[in-house]
């Protein structure tokens, strides 16, 4: 969608560790994911699709071997799938290391804990902390789970994904599953009118502010 400079790539390969945190995700090896459902999607070669297994857990726990094995470089990749993605191999290895997912899993805790004991946070906060352990999973699993069974469907793209809200401010755009898979290269996974993705016009800032290049303007 859009090319940016090395600085600025190391500048965001380090927020990603920094926001993901103990759910951390390798960009290459997401990259890579995400390519193969884009080719494969929703047959038995998609590594998630919600149609080939019994449900959400088993999709995320299948989607996590795969992940394993090309993040290891344990599975043989096609090269059209093996190109042009951000890799730093240090924050990469960081990031996979248990030590960092128990660290950040601690200051989640913490945190947490300070806010009750400091700020009057209320106790039932206290259950959002599996969320935040392993948002991206759960995130990923809102998105491929959802998108491509609930909703309806502007494109036929010959599979089953749909688009879920007409205002996806709850996945940052990413329900437009259905309008993603017809444009893939698309920096507005809205299409209609009405369909808004919250991070089109992020993305039109970051160009506007040279911080980023978008490749094609749809």
């Amino acid at each position: 969608m859009f090319i940016m400079s090395k600085p600025w790539e190391r500048f965001f390969y380090l927020l990603t560790y920094l926001s993901q945190g103990s759910s951390y995700l390798s960009p290459r090896a997401y990259a890579i994911l995400h390519r193969m459902h884009h080719a494969f999607s929703d047959t038995e070669k998609d590594p998630h699709s919600p149609h080939h297994t019994k449900n959400v857990f088993t999709m995320m726990w299948e989607t996590k071997h795969i992940y394993n094995a090309v993040l290891h470089r344990k599975r043989a990749i096609e090269n059209r799938f093996e190109r042009n993605y951000p890799e730093w191999r240090i924050v990469e290895k960081l990031g996979d290391s248990w030590f960092s997912r128990i660290g950040w899993v601690l200051i989640y805790v913490a945190f947490y804990v300070l806010a009750y004991l400091y700020l009057d946070m209320h106790w039932a906060f206290f259950f959002l902390l599996p969320i935040h352990f392993l948002m991206g999973p759960i995130h990923g699993a809102i998105v491929n789970w959802s998108g491509h069974k609930y909703g309806y469907q502007n494109f036929d793209n010959e599979d089953k994904s749909k688009n879920s809200l007409v205002f996806d401010f709850l996945m940052m755009g990413e329900l437009f599953q259905n309008n993603h898979h017809k444009r893939p290269n698309s920096i507005n996974f809205g299409s209609k009118w009405f369909e808004v993705d919250p991070t089109y016009p992020v993305i039109k800032l970051l160009n506007r502010l040279k911080i980023i290049e978008i490749r094609k303007k749809h």
